[in-house]
């Protein structure tokens, strides 16, 4: 019985500790984007507004313990989301994909998110993970701002490659 119990409290952990910012049916909805980088893009900004929504639903409500553990985890996972998103665009970037269109409307799309967490005041049961997420979210804003000039730039010399999801190595 008692290693029955040590077993469970260690699961419980491991699923405390793995962070799910997705859905099954937004995994789903991403996996079907599969090679279209503009597309997929789009999707992660779509799921980070809304969970720039929940949390800005849980800012009014009234101070509690449940209130604080939600926003944590609301924290974690949207830190998480923007963490990933900036992973796929490297991998995009690298490829020499034309992200311009969703490049421009994520760059539009991080100052609401900004706002929205400087705009959270800090308590002591998620302030570090709100700290995270603000540099999570001015990282992945330095991001595409970024890779927005470059893209600019290189498909303005490579105006053939304009449009497509991989440039092909010549």
């Amino acid at each position: 019985m008692v290693l029955t119990s040590l077993l469970f409290a260690s699961t419980l952990h491991a699923q405390k500790g793995k962070l799910e910012p997705l859905s099954e049916a937004q995994i789903g909805k991403i996996a079907d984007a599969g090679g279209d980088p503009d597309t997929r893009i789009k999707l992660y900004a779509a799921f980070l507004d809304e969970h720039a929504a929940v949390i800005k639903g849980l800012m009014n409500r009234m101070k509690s313990a449940a209130r604080v553990q939600r926003l944590d985890s609301e924290l974690l996972n949207f830190t998480a989301l923007m963490d990933e998103l900036g992973q796929n665009l490297d991998t995009y970037s690298e490829r020499h994909a034309d992200l311009r269109k969703s490049l421009k409307a994520l760059t539009e799309a991080t100052p609401r998110w900004h706002s929205l967490l400087r705009a959270l005041p800090g308590e002591a049961g998620f302030d570090l993970e709100r700290k995270d997420a603000i540099e999570s979210e001015e990282e992945l804003a330095d991001q595409a701002t970024r890779l927005l000039t470059e893209q600019t730039e290189y498909f303005r010399v490579h105006k053939d490659e304009a449009g497509q999801d991989r440039a092909e190595p010549k």
